[in-house]
């Protein structure tokens, strides 16, 4: 197994950057989606990077993988809140677009890294 200082992989700070992006993001929309929408979009935007740093100190590649999946599936949590925000036409439209690119990017890029790690790459 590779150890891996998680703040130097790419991953961690794209994923770092679209947290600051989402949290951001919220500060423009209604204050009646405060304990409901909000909430989950900035939790499952956080849990991202820290489920990236979580793997990287575990024993193997294995391990470290299904943090990455964790770190996937709330990729998609966040899109589809994402894309709920869409449908009802919340906040920054701009903003929001740069929010689903980088869920876009950072996707490819766990889905990448986590394949190299399990074949035995760094």
């Amino acid at each position: 197994m590779f150890k891996h200082n998680f703040k130097n992989l790419k991953i961690w700070q794209k994923a770092m950057d679209l947290t600051d992006l989402t949290y951001d993001y919220c500060k423009g929309l209604p204050v009646e989606e405060r304990y409901n929408l909000i909430d989950q979009l900035n939790r499952c935007s956080c849990s991202i990077p820290s489920n990236i740093a979580e793997g990287s100190g575990k024993r193997t590649n294995v391990h470290f993988a299904e943090f990455l999946t964790t770190s996937l599936t709330s990729l998609f949590e966040v899109e589809t809140q994402s894309l709920i925000y869409e449908r009802r036409a919340y906040g920054s439209e701009k903003k929001l677009k740069e929010c689903l690119e980088l869920v876009a990017e950072v996707q490819k890029m766990i889905f990448s890294f986590r394949g190299r790690i399990l074949n035995g790459g760094e």
